[in-house]
């Protein structure tokens, strides 16, 4: 769906952003990266904080270019916008992000032990990927 379609349907709506507010995402990213790193608690509570990582990195695309999203289904939404900031050859970063953002849902509301070490290592390998594009979309 692209900015204009997430506009009619006042999902998206123009809010102005600050650059501290981008500074402080970024140090929400570098904060839940570090701590999804943590041995000490579970696979699932790792890939929890990893996925908040990258879901902060959609964000800062979101929120940077003046927007915001509004309503029901704020994480589905905002990931679903990566691919119209980053391109539409990085519409796989949505759809990867989407399947963590379900399997987040389902450790955090309906089970315990659905996430695996390599998931939180695949998990965590993507955040700096995409930590990577989102800075160079922020230098431009």
């Amino acid at each position: 769906m692209s900015i204009n379609s997430f506009l009619k349907r006042g999902i998206l709506v123009k809010q102005a952003c600050s650059k501290e507010e981008i500074e402080d995402l970024l140090k929400i990213v570098e904060r839940d990266l570090h701590d999804s790193k943590i041995s000490e608690v579970s696979y699932d509570w790792q890939f929890g904080i990893a996925y908040n990582a990258a879901l902060k990195l959609a964000t800062i695309l979101v929120r940077s270019a003046g927007y915001r999203i509004k309503g029901q289904g704020h994480h589905m939404n905002t990931i679903a916008l990566i691919s119209e900031f980053l391109g539409k050859d990085k519409k796989e970063y949505s759809d990867y992000l989407d399947t963590c953002r379900r399997k987040r849902n389902t450790v955090e509301y309906d089970c315990v032990g659905g996430a695996t070490e390599q998931d939180v290592k695949e998990l965590q390998d993507f955040v700096l990927e995409l930590q990577k594009h989102v800075q160079e979309y922020l230098d431009e």
